[in-house]
């Protein structure tokens, strides 16, 4: 009996509460977190490795662009870079990985309800992504002397979204994911349009006018410009004065933000698949 099933058998024995539900949950798919070497290693040393190459492509981009801040920008786009890996294609291949064991088409006969399910799937990856987010903050604002952050309520709201659209979108693409295997490839437009898109590679404030407007509007941008405002009070394009300037460069992230955010929970709702296609 694996670990998953056990807990969908313990779930379905008793009566629970909805924390209760998501803490064995999480704490099953933990379990199974570590013991896939291939997903701790594109959790742990995948994003770092990035990060690496980062710090080299920042500092050739500064070369050109006079004035870029490539400290605040490397600290910004580890944070990105983790929860874009850690989060959405991890989850990606949890949620593939479990239908395929018929894992989730036994939980839903039980007490847990679906979005739970799908929440309790994810605790590892969104804890795992949070501590490592927390990790690079600590250890980059010490090392490389930044500032403390403007306005932390934006960084938390651009966390919120970012890892709520993540989570979205993994449930979405598990829909188009046959096998565990082929999650690289089913993952890798999100991958890369949050990377070399969303301002984590390329900063936007490098791009020309017409496309940094439009990969503005790309999934991840507005939370990750969101991050990037709370903490350094500028997004790039001008800077935002204090903690209440901030807010109205804010506005339209947060509202397009929030648009993704639920087009991509509709998505996830309508189009996840719960057992293996026939």
């Amino acid at each position: 009996m694996t670990t998953a099933t056990a807990t969908a058998r313990s779930l379905a024995a008793g009566r629970t509460t909805t924390t209760g539900r998501l803490l064995a949950l999480g704490r099953a798919e933990a379990v199974l977190l570590l013991r896939n070497r291939t997903a701790l290693f594109t959790a742990l040393l995948l994003p770092l490795l990035l990060i690496a190459g980062l710090r080299n492509v920042l500092d050739e981009q500064a070369k050109d662009n006079p004035g870029l801040d490539v400290d605040s920008l490397l600290v910004n786009g580890a944070i990105g870079m983790i929860l874009a890996f850690v989060v959405y294609y991890n989850l990606t291949a949890a949620y593939v990985a479990r239908r395929g064991e018929l894992v989730l088409k036994r939980l839903r006969t039980g007490e847990a309800r679906d979005i739970e399910i799908l929440a309790g799937t994810a605790v590892p990856s969104v804890g795992l992504a949070l501590l490592m987010c927390t990790v690079v903050g600590v250890v980059g604002a010490f090392a490389l002397k930044l500032s403390a952050p403007v306005n932390p309520l934006l960084m938390v709201a651009g966390l919120v979204l970012v890892i709520g659209t993540l989570m979205g979108l993994a449930a979405l693409s598990s829909a188009f994911t046959r096998t565990v295997e082929s999650a690289g490839i089913t993952t890798m437009p999100v991958l890369l349009l949050s990377q070399f898109g969303s301002g984590l590679f390329f900063p936007l404030e490098v791009m020309p006018d017409g496309m940094a407007d439009v990969c503005r509007l790309l999934p991840t941008t507005p939370a990750f410009q969101l991050i990037r405002l709370g903490w350094f009070g500028t997004d790039g394009s001008a800077a935002a004065t204090g903690f209440a300037g901030t807010w109205s460069t804010a506005a339209p992230y947060l509202v397009t933000g929030g648009v993704w955010f639920a087009l991509a929970a509709w998505g996830a709702v309508r189009y996840f698949r719960w057992e293996p296609r026939r």
